[in-house]
């Protein structure tokens, strides 16, 4: 298994789901994305609510 294979796959709390659900269908799909690289930077392999937050911040939402 290859570096990269071991972080293709995140898990997310309910909160972290929950946090997502209030982002507007329309652009959850991208949000998702970039939230999933963050924490991929960050070398977790669970997006937490926290984490969602931090992007909401960054992303300036």
């Amino acid at each position: 298994m290859s570096e990269s294979n071991f972080i293709d796959v995140l898990r997310w709390t309910e909160e972290a789901k929950a946090k997502l659900k209030n982002i507007p269908y329309f652009a959850r799909a991208q949000a998702k994305a970039r939230i999933e690289q963050l924490a991929r930077q960050a070398e977790q392999e669970v997006v937490t609510g926290e984490l969602v937050e931090q992007a909401r911040l960054e992303f300036g939402q």
